[in-house]
C-alpha cells in the first residue's frame, strides 16, 4: 500500500520586485547582460546604471573574470521596480534605503511594507489632486467649446 502525504506544502513569500506592466524585451533564454544590453532594455544610460550601483541601489551586480558588469533577470526586474519607484517620486535615499532593507532579508519585510504603503498613499493623494484639476480643465474646456459654437449676438 501506498501512503501519500496530502500536507500542503508552503514556501516563504518570494519578494520578485516584478513590476504590474509589461516586462523588458529580454532574449529566449538568456540571463546575462551586459550594461549597454540592460541600458537599451531599460532605457536608463550605462552612467545611470553604475550610479545606482555605486550608490548602493544596486549592490550585487555580478562581475566577469574581466570585471566587466554582468546583470541578470532579477537585475532587470529591479529596475524596473526601481522604475516605478521613481515615478512615485520617491526620494533617491528612500530608495537607497529600501535597498539595504531588500538586502537585509525577510525580517525587514514589515518595514519595507511601511514604505510601501506611506508611498502609495502619496501616490493616491496626488492621484486625487490631479483628477480634481483634470475635472476644472475639462470644465474651462467645455465652457470655451460652448462660447466658440454660440451664434454672436448683434
Amino acid at each position: 500500500m501506498t501512503v501519500i502525504d496530502s500536507t500542503p506544502v508552503t514556501s516563504p513569500p518570494v519578494d520578485a520586485c516584478v513590476s504590474a506592466g509589461a516586462a523588458h524585451p529580454r532574449p529566449d533564454g538568456q540571463d546575462r547582460y551586459t550594461i549597454s544590453e540592460v541600458a537599451e532594455f531599460t532605457g536608463l544610460r550605462a552612467h545611470t546604471l553604475r550610479w545606482y550601483e555605486q550608490i548602493g541601489l544596486m549592490p550585487h551586480v555580478e562581475r566577469s573574470h574581466t570585471g566587466q558588469r554582468r546583470f541578470d533577470n532579477r537585475d532587470l526586474d529591479w529596475l524596473a521596480f526601481v522604475g516605478k519607484l521613481r515615478l512615485t517620486g520617491m526620494p533617491v535615499a528612500d530608495m537607497v534605503r529600501f535597498a539595504e532593507l531588500v538586502h537585509r532579508g525577510e525580517a525587514t519585510y514589515g518595514e519595507r511594507q511601511d514604505i510601501l504603503e506611506q508611498t502609495r498613499h502619496e501616490v493616491a493623494t496626488r492621484i486625487a489632486a490631479l483628477q480634481d484639476t483634470l475635472a476644472v480643465l475639462d470644465a474651462k474646456i467645455n465652457f470655451y467649446a460652448g462660447a466658440r459654437q454660440a451664434p454672436e449676438r448683434a
